[in-house]
């Protein structure tokens, strides 16, 4: 490890910059003991994790060579870190890159082969790493930042089992100041990213206490106003109501409108076994439940955040309303006198929240009476952090932080934007930051006089990252505002109970660091966990390097950025009673058979001269030992993980493009469309053809063209007559040729997709081929969309009226006795037919 001389206060080492890093005892003993395994490093906000990781790296790379790659979770975060390690290391700066969707794939590819530190989100990635546009192995060291993020399926964890499964030298450090609300969530974040070793010190440690100042957290209670607590009742009443509804329905025994989010998650669940039941009541319920969620939201921020807040609100669901396609929760909603009382309450409040009032105060006595010279203000709201934004600068120097896109009709930051403010904050060009959660993580924000919640939030681990802003250089004071009788109650004790839950298991974690250890050691941690600690003879790979291959495409998913704008809602809409697309009505949904589940199956199996499978008749195979078979995915699949579980599989090998044609290309004549089952049936119910256009244009460029309808619940989930999904799984198979397959799941997808590969790359030597582009549609493709369209007929009638009138015009203008004539045309789509064509036009605006 590097170390320090005597009587030096600076570190001193191979590719250390001289005279940077100050010499903290505690960070070299963690430093020290990361280096010698995979390790969890925990240590307070503001006491250097970074510093501790760049030691490692320092030393891994002077040693071991390679490269090292350190993930973060947000585009700030990352170019921060980039930033340190430019500044500490002797490295040139062009070694260390940045690794974000700003950043085009190729050019990534060509960064990674020369750069000897790469800082990434952990989006980019996984998505180069499913590509094979990069490869781990010769990554000496992986830092995992902000790690209490490696739970459910978030990026971390593909990539760390990648990268244990793949570099020659591995060892990961893992940091945190706050890993987990317990015992169980460290050891799953441990499990998760193959860590062996917990490094821990807290604020009491000795060596980290003389770097350390006391934060004053107070708690500020504030009064609601008569005027928002009557908008607040307005809503509640309609909440109560919606509740009362699903009481008669069996699915709750409470109409508290403060019931639980946990509560509300088991009424919808009741919803969804009445509707996998077949009871219709459960759609008209699911709708109700949607519906409250929205009020919900509107309750929310009129209590917690602004009457500004909720006023944008109810404008953004007015939109949506009038919108196409729009739910029946979203109609209703609006619709509501209740709710349009509260509407008209809203737009005529002219008041300030005393939230408001309060943060002005606040920030007149840290910045004007103290004499300090800098504030954070966090809120949960986008919208919030506008109106404070505009308030506050009334008052005194003040700009925002907030996430980058576009939410809600709310402009984002763009990644310079989010740099140049933070610059300007750090170099005291203005007082206040007004910011949003992105700004919780890590973030080299500078000591800070007052941090000011603008509300408690609910996570006890967003609290102590909220908390680590200030105190840092100097006695730092954070500030809750809590509106009494709200939800703010709720989330305060939450958020106390979790953050002292967090603290005793930190503390916990240092006195038990070995038991924590062993009980690790004893855990399975999938592939990686027998391999002997990186450093020891028998860790090294023997094996040849694997190629290392190029083409992969997509750009960031959002470089992993915190949720920072309006909360999302937990809406039912999609499980709206669709209308019936059968002219015969609505019975009762039938179990698929056997015949609807693989249409198409045995004629793809098929040769394509026409013979039938091989001898022993198999299928497809598994592709044969040492071999591989290649998968183009659409990066836009990428959400459904199927292209990643791909990318883990011997024998497989996945590459990432924009693909003009299909889902996934699996030789020069299989291209494969997938729909999941909600999909498939909202093409039925929504009048949407482009599912039909789709699997045309495929058909157009390659050969078997194929269907996968993935899910569960074909004929049960959505309100549609079994005869009408029949009708479109025969279309796809008789009209467009496409052999239409089912799975269960997204594992069966990637397993069928992968004996689909095999058969045609290693049993019929087949090769990988993308080609084709959707392009203008031919002339009778656009005569039988603009008379499937005048109707929402489907394909084959509109073919059919074409056939037997020979023109659009000509179908136009028929009458109804004549359009009759036409089979699969009855009086009802006549009519239709002729209202469109033969009705005066009326401008209904």
């Amino acid at each position: 490890m590097a170390t320090a001389a005597e009587d030096t206060e600076y570190i001193e080492g191979p590719l250390l910059a001289e005279g940077l890093l100050e010499k903290r005892r505690y960070q070299l003993k963690l430093a020290e003991t990361a280096a010698e395994d995979h390790t969890l490093v925990c240590l307070p906000t503001g006491l250097g994790k970074t510093a501790v990781s760049l030691l490692v790296t320092a030393e891994r790379l002077a040693d071991r060579g390679g490269k090292a790659l350190l993930l973060a979770p947000t585009k700030p975060l990352v170019q921060q870190h980039a930033a340190f390690y430019r500044e500490a290391l002797t490295l040139a700066d062009d070694e260390v890159v940045v690794f974000t969707g700003a950043v085009r794939p190729d050019d990534r590819a060509a960064l990674w082969e020369d750069a000897s530190v790469v800082c990434a989100t952990p989006q980019v990635v996984e998505n180069d790493l499913v590509g094979n546009r990069v490869s781990l192995r010769p990554v000496t060291h992986l830092t995992v930042d902000e790690c209490h993020r490696a739970t459910g399926d978030y990026a971390y964890n593909y990539i760390a089992e990648r990268y244990h499964e793949d570099a020659a030298k591995p060892l990961v450090t893992a940091m945190s100041a706050s890993p987990g609300g317990d015992k169980e969530e460290i050891l799953t974040v441990c499990d998760n990213l193959g860590l062996r070793e917990v490094a821990v010190m807290t604020e009491a440690d000795a060596d980290v206490d003389e770097y350390t100042h006391h934060t004053d957290v107070e708690w500020e209670r504030v009064e609601l106003p008569e005027a928002v607590i009557d908008i607040r009742d307005n809503l509640n009443e309609v909440i109560t109501e919606r509740l009362t509804k699903l009481k008669e329905l069996g699915v709750t025994t409470s109409t508290d409108p403060n019931m639980s989010q946990s509560q509300l998650n088991a009424i919808r669940a009741k919803l969804q076994e009445l509707i996998n039941n077949d009871d219709s009541s459960g759609y008209k319920g699911m709708s109700a439940h949607a519906e409250i969620m929205k009020l919900r939201r509107a309750v929310e921020l009129v209590e917690t955040q602004s009457v500004e807040s909720v006023r944008r609100y109810f404008e953004r669901q007015r939109e949506d309303a009038k919108s196409s396609g729009a739910s029946k929760a979203s109609q209703r909603f609006v619709s509501e006198p209740r709710v349009q009382a509260a509407m008209r309450k809203a737009t005529a409040f002219d008041d300030l929240h005393p939230k408001f009032r309060r943060t002005r105060i606040l920030l007149a006595q840290t910045l004007g009476i103290e004499g300090g010279e800098r504030v954070i203000v966090f809120t949960e709201s986008r919208d919030t952090a506008e109106s404070l934004t505009a308030f506050l600068g009334e008052h005194f120097e003040t700009r925002r932080f907030v996430g980058q896109g576009d939410k809600d009709g709310s402009d984002g930051m763009t990644q310079t934007e989010q740099k140049e403010t933070l610059d300007a904050f750090r170099s005291g060009e203005f007082e206040v930051l007004v910011s949003t959660s992105v700004a919780e993580e890590g973030l080299d924000v500078p000591d800070v006089d007052l941090v000011l919640f603008y509300e408690p939030v609910p996570k006890g681990i967003r609290s102590i990252q909220r908390k680590g802003r200030t105190g840092r250089a100097s006695d730092g004071r954070v500030v809750v505002l809590l509106a009494e009788d709200t939800r703010d109650e709720a989330f305060f004790w939450m958020s106390r109970n979790e953050e002292k839950r967090m603290e005793e298991e930190l503390r916990k974690l240092k006195s038990i660091e070995g038991e924590i250890e062993a009980e690790i050691a004893q855990a399975d941690l999938g592939s990686f966990a027998e391999a002997p600690p990186e450093g020891s003879e028998e860790s090294e790979h023997t094996a040849e390097d694997e190629a290392e291959s190029g083409e992969a495409e997509p750009p960031d998913s959002g470089g992993g950025e915190s949720n920072d704008g309006n909360q999302a809602e937990t809406s039912g809409d999609t499980a709206e009673v669709a209308p019936d697309t059968d002219s015969n009505g609505g019975d009762a949904a039938e179990p698929a058979e056997d015949a609807d589940r693989q249409v198409g199956l045995t004629d793809f199996a098929a040769e394509a001269d026409g013979t039938d499978t091989d001898e022993a008749g198999t299928v497809a195979t598994a592709a044969p030992e040492g071999e591989t078979v290649e998968i183009v995915a659409d990066q836009r699949e990428l959400d459904s993980h199927i292209a990643r579980d791909l990318s883990m599989r011997d024998g497989v090998e996945t590459r990432l493009e924009t693909l003009a044609v299909g889902d996934y290309v699996l030789s020069d004549r299989v291209v494969v469309e997938r729909k999941a089952v909600e999909d498939f049936l909202e093409t039925l119910v929504g009048g949407d053809r482009s599912m039909f256009e789709q699997v045309g244009a495929a058909a157009r460029h390659y050969g078997r063209p194929v269907v996968i309808i993935e899910g569960e619940g074909l004929y049960e989930r959505r309100n549609v007559h079994p005869n009408a999904i029949r009708g479109a799984v025969a279309s796809l198979a008789v009209d467009f040729g496409a052999s239409v397959l089912r799975t269960t799941d997204t594992d069966e997808t990637a397993d069928l997709l992968e004996v689909i590969a095999t058969r045609e790359q290693e049993t019929d030597d087949r090769s990988v081929s993308v080609h084709g582009e959707k392009g203008g549609k031919t002339l009778a493709e656009k005569q039988e969309y603009v008379v499937s369209a005048v109707a929402e007929v489907g394909p084959v009638t509109a073919r059919a009226l074409l056939e037997h009138f020979g023109s659009v015009e000509a179908v136009m203008s028929a009458d109804e006795e004549a359009l009759q004539a036409v089979d699969g045309v009855g009086d009802v789509t006549a009519e239709r037919i002729r209202d469109v064509t033969g009705t005066t036009y009326a401008d209904s605006s």
